[in-house]
């Protein structure tokens, strides 16, 4: 059996891409590329016919796993929901490890992204809060404490 050799990406889905990527380069990922996918290696891989996608795939600085963000011309995207909660099915959040939470809230706040619940903090280890970005979409920040 084939062996997981690296973890690159988590794919999210969004109707709009401009807003999505502002986003996360706000958050401080780097945008690697963008790209256009249609034809029949998109449609094998995703099993839809006749498919087209704008991608857009953005990384830490530095490199590491990434987030591909997608957009899809056709077919028509299907409405997820905008206020997943953390127990609904699925891929749950992205976390970004940040080196001063608060101000990561606050800036994004100012940005008109609200958190999910509150700042919470486990033992000494870690201050956490979810921040639910565009579409919906929940990215889990994390500051290491000690």
């Amino acid at each position: 059996m084939s062996r997981i050799r690296a973890f690159d990406h988590v794919g999210i889905t969004v109707r709009d891409l401009e807003p999505a990527v502002a986003f996360f380069v706000g958050l401080g990922l780097e945008l690697e590329g963008r790209a256009s996918v249609e034809g029949p290696f998109l449609e094998t891989v995703i099993g839809i016919a006749d498919a087209r996608t704008q991608i857009a795939m953005l990384r830490p600085p530095g490199g590491g796993c990434g987030i591909e963000l997608s957009s899809f011309d056709r077919p028509h995207p299907e409405p997820g929901s905008p206020t997943a909660m953390a127990t609904e099915l699925g891929l749950r959040s992205a976390c970004f490890e940040v080196e001063d939470l608060q101000a990561t809230v606050d800036g994004l706040a100012g940005d008109g992204y609200g958190l999910v619940g509150g700042v919470g903090q486990h033992e000494d280890s870690w201050r956490m809060a979810y921040v639910r970005g565009p579409e919906g979409v929940i990215v889990a920040l994390a500051q290491r404490l000690g």
